[in-house]
């Protein structure tokens, strides 16, 4: 059994800076299995698409998160959660005034080096 004591921070500048608290992950916990996290994006975040080589897990607790795909563009709201499936093109956002906080789960663990930023 391992006890976590508290999250390490982590900020993350797109266009916005986003706050990252990760709590177990590569980072936190050396737990490269999969990564926990809470996100705070302020409201007209945009991240750089990617192709990530994780699956990642997506539960929305505030405001809406804006999730892209190759084909379709999702409106994810409180108490609703999403799935994008590892090799699969995304971009997050949170393009309302409220911006978004949520949960993101990967797996394998979020690295930089896994997730594949577009160029």
């Amino acid at each position: 059994a391992r006890f976590i004591d508290q999250p390490i921070v982590i900020e993350a500048v797109d266009n916005k800076p986003k706050r990252i608290e990760e709590y177990i992950g590569s980072v936190n916990s050396g737990t490269e299995e999969l990564s926990v996290a809470l996100m705070r994006s302020p409201a007209g975040w945009l991240e750089h698409g990617q192709t990530p080589e994780f699956s990642e897990y997506t539960v929305v607790l505030k405001g809406m998160l804006q999730v892209k795909t190759e084909n379709r563009m999702f409106e994810v709201h409180a108490g609703q959660a999403m799935i994008v499936e590892a090799g699969e093109w995304v971009q997050y956002s949170s393009p309302s005034e409220e911006g978004a906080e949520y949960i993101a789960v990967c797996l394998p663990a979020f690295t930089a080096a896994r997730v594949n930023r577009d160029q």
